[in-house]
């Protein structure tokens, strides 16, 4: 696929905590320029939607710098015609909590129709797009970086429906927030494809979405869509989120921070146990935990000497999801050290001291732990009694082709 023509923190002290911020603002300023894709797009005057229909799948993510959201944008300037907006999951305006979406509704603000993409796919999706009566979509959403956060798969089922209903596909790219240096983790095996997990890429994608698009476009769709992605300026592989001078905004409920989507891509594991993952609470997938856990995880967890990372023993009371309106123990996950942290490694670590310590410790009783990793392999060696190395080496061979093919798609140095 051709290019768009758009084309240490190691202690605890105060003094460190003082370099982190320095240095974090020596990023900032270095880096003050970054546009994203729609910026680029709305700079040139929108000159690739010239004569289209546009319709765009979108989130409360899909913002301008100064926090003005690109539907409302575009639908007030004369240089684009844009006719409809396509919700995915938790809604177009980000109304609905995980596992839900907005439905068919009018959108109050600008009069746009706005259609339910939620768990469709395939032809019924091709045909929401054909009865839109839209010839492009653009698609303009913020990811995390991890496999089974189910954006990217929206991005792979629009990509499949547009080409099946004849529609050109725009992206608009935007960061990887934990930065795209590296692929990391196991890689899914099909016949373990769900909406948290299409295709097999890696736990830990290390891509952008425009990254994605080009990936999934030649190696995954069975026939090419037509597409077009507009490329961000002034972003390098090795920025988070914060270099970036956007605002956050929560791509879901559950994703308050930049700083949650650093541990998600190994803590959302937990969502295949019995054990808390934090949801519910003012840091999920952050704070981890369950009824009988106590101070023994976290000191067990800190005898690994994770890099990058610590934990402390602490206690929480979910509002809902798991253990709602109970105490229960677990751990607080403490980045102290972003470049060294590996989040998959620290997840699969978690769940071996978890089991380790707790007698209470079980997988979810439909072994959506295997959705969520991609295969049996994590549950079964963890249950055979393996340790976090021997776990994570059994995805190295798997891993490494990935990065291979990965390789190919990537459009930032």
């Amino acid at each position: 696929m051709r290019p768009s023509r758009r084309a240490v923190i190691t202690t605890a002290t105060a003094a460190a905590v003082s370099a982190t911020s320095t240095a974090s603002a020596a990023q900032r300023r270095r880096h003050p320029h970054l546009r994203t894709g729609f910026e680029r797009l709305a700079q040139d005057g929108y000159s690739l939607l010239d004569g289209q229909k546009v319709g765009v799948v979108t989130n409360p993510t899909g913002i301008t710098r100064d926090a003005r959201h690109i539907v409302d944008v575009m639908h007030a300037d004369t240089r684009v015609h844009l006719t409809a907006v396509f919700g995915p999951e938790h809604g177009f305006r980000g109304t609905a909590q995980a596992g839900g979406s907005e439905g068919r509704y009018d959108d109050p603000a600008t009069g746009l129709p706005v259609y339910d993409t939620y768990l469709k796919s395939g032809r019924a999706l091709a045909d929401i797009f054909t009865a839109s009566g839209v010839d492009t979509v653009v698609f303009d959403i913020q990811d995390v970086g991890a496999r089974f956060y189910t954006y990217i798969w929206t991005l792979y089922d629009c990509m499949e429906a547009a080409q099946l209903a004849g529609k050109r596909f725009v992206v608009l790219d935007r960061p990887n927030p934990v930065t795209g240096r590296a692929a990391l983790g196991p890689v899914l095996h099909k016949e373990f494809a769900t909406f948290v997990g299409r295709q097999p890429i890696s736990q830990a994608h290390g891509m952008t979405v425009a990254e994605l698009a080009r990936l999934f476009n030649e190696e995954f769709l069975t026939e090419a869509v037509p597409l077009e992605t507009v490329t961000m300026s002034g972003w390098r592989r090795s920025d988070f989120y914060d270099t970036s001078g956007l605002p956050w905004v929560p791509p879901s409920p559950n994703m308050p921070t930049a700083e949650t989507a650093l541990v998600y891509s190994g803590t959302c594991l937990f969502e295949g146990t019995n054990l808390s993952e934090g949801r519910g609470t003012t840091r999920p997938f952050e704070l981890l935990g369950a009824e009988g856990v106590d101070r023994h995880w976290a000191a067990a967890a800190n005898e690994l000497a994770l890099p990058g990372v610590w934990f402390r023993e602490a206690y929480f009371a979910p509002t809902f999801s798991k253990f709602q309106g109970k105490t229960i123990g677990g751990v607080q996950v403490h980045v102290h050290d972003r470049e060294a942290f590996d989040p998959v490694r620290t997840g699969i670590a978690l769940l071996v001291t978890a089991k380790q310590v707790w007698s209470g410790f079980a997988w979810r009783p439909d072994n959506w732990i295997d959705k969520l990793t991609g295969s049996t392999r994590v549950r079964t060696m963890i249950d055979g009694g393996a340790d976090t190395d021997e776990v994570v080496a059994g995805w190295q061979e798997e891993l490494t082709a990935f990065r291979r093919m990965r390789r190919t798609y990537l459009l930032y140095r």
